[in-house]
């Protein structure tokens, strides 16, 4: 990690490159800042500049409730970043502050509610359990990624926002891609470009659906005037693309569960533990590759001992705060009684994850599917011949080859 020493009041800037890192290591980039202390300043391979990055538990909960610090004021700012192409859509769900970002969620808020995923749950089971079947049937070895932890979450999310099957691999193709570094900033474009039209199409095709279907959903609340077709699209896109952090993070947990078997022998034997010991290890895996998205200050504000002047961007590490040892005791150990759990890999604050609920379901769903009908589930291959993906903001298995008895 380099550095820059400034003429102006503040720790030095980090370079934070974009580490290809295989298995569920923890940056070790974001170690040394979170050693460093709660608040440093990194400069990230892409945008301008530098900006600020807190680390603690504590400032990142102050941080993503303060509307002092405002992700609309980000978006005509080239911030440092890691994503190549920096091109955020007017009316986006995620560049929102209140009370923009309230109503705009209001369109589809019902859709994932904790009683709408408990409606679902049986239809998830449903969709999943053919796919388990087919693995079953085929017999070992085989690769769970390809089998089960892409189509699941593809055909869940599609059923939900209603895409039709025929669209649906184009549509898995484009959120890919999305979130993806790899082609740079035009293939994210060109992605981008064909997912934002096709959405923009279909919810004015659904203008006067009464359908349930998230884009029906969309499509009456853009009839009412309640958002304008711009933000349509732009509080569409992320519920879309949101499978994919699901294939990736399911994988990471699998791939930890198959590389410890005393955790795997608590999942395959204490089922009933299963859903406090899966907040555990959602709080282990390091679910994405450095940091989402900035803040800037919209004043100056006094924080972790340091002064962040108005104009500044800010970001916030989800993943260094839930190995905040003031919060969570001896923190890098997997403790699947840890209790209270408050992880944060969902967000806090006003943009803590729309669809959490529906995330949470699916893992839980396919690790104890998996585990029950896979006896013996083990890796195919050594451990350190599993490949991870490359150049990509959210972490994961390439592929997770396994057998079993």
């Amino acid at each position: 990690m380099t550095e820059e020493t400034t003429t102006l009041t503040g720790p030095p800037v980090r370079d934070w490159p974009a580490l290809d890192l295989a298995g569920t290591e923890f940056d070790p980039v974001l170690a040394e800042l979170m050693r460093e202390g709660p608040l440093t300043r990194i400069r990230l391979p892409f945008g301008e500049g530098w900006a600020w990055l807190a680390t603690r538990y504590e400032d990142v909960r102050s941080i993503t409730n303060d509307p002092r610090f405002s992700r609309a004021a980000g978006v005509d700012r080239q911030v440092t970043r890691l994503a190549p192409h920096f091109a955020p859509r007017p009316g986006s769900l995620a560049w929102a502050d209140q009370p923009d970002h309230n109503r705009l969620r209001k369109a589809v808020a019902g859709a994932f509610t904790v009683s709408a995923m408990k409606r679902l749950r049986p239809r998830a089971q449903e969709l999943l359990d053919p796919l388990v079947a087919g693995v079953v049937r085929d017999g070992p070895p085989a690769d769970l990624v390809e089998r089960v932890l892409e189509p699941f979450p593809v055909a869940l999310i599609s059923e939900i926002m209603g895409v039709p099957a025929a669209d649906q691999p184009r549509m898995h193709a484009w959120a890919a891609q999305i979130v993806s570094t790899k082609g740079g900033a035009e293939a994210s474009a060109e992605a981008k470009k064909g997912m934002f039209g096709w959405i923009a199409d279909t919810v004015r095709a659904r203008a006067d659906s009464t359908g349930d279907d998230v884009y029906s959903l969309i499509g009456a609340a853009l009839r009412r005037g309640e958002i304008s077709a711009e933000e349509a699209v732009g509080l569409a896109a992320p519920l879309q693309i949101g499978g994919e952090a699901v294939t990736h993070n399911c994988g990471q947990t699998l791939f930890l569960l198959l590389t410890r078997p005393e955790l795997m022998e608590r999942m395959r034997h204490q089922p009933e533990a299963r859903a406090n010991a899966l907040d555990e290890l959602l709080r282990h895996v390091p679910h994405r590759t450095a940091v989402g998205l900035a803040r800037i200050a919209l004043e100056d504000v006094e924080l972790g001992g340091q002064r962040i002047r108005a104009g500044d961007p800010v970001y916030v590490s989800y993943l260094a705060a839930n190995r905040d040892p003031d919060v969570f005791p001896d923190p890098d150990r997997i403790d699947l009684d840890r209790d209270p759990n408050p992880h944060l890999s969902f967000g806090n604050g006003p943009h803590y994850c729309t669809g959490a609920v529906l995330a949470r379901l699916q893992i839980e769903l396919m690790v104890g599917t998996l585990l029950d009908r896979l006896p013996g589930l083990r890796l195919a291959v050594p451990a350190d011949q599993v490949v991870w993906r490359r150049k990509t903001m959210i972490r994961g298995p390439q592929s997770l080859p396994v057998t079993w008895d």
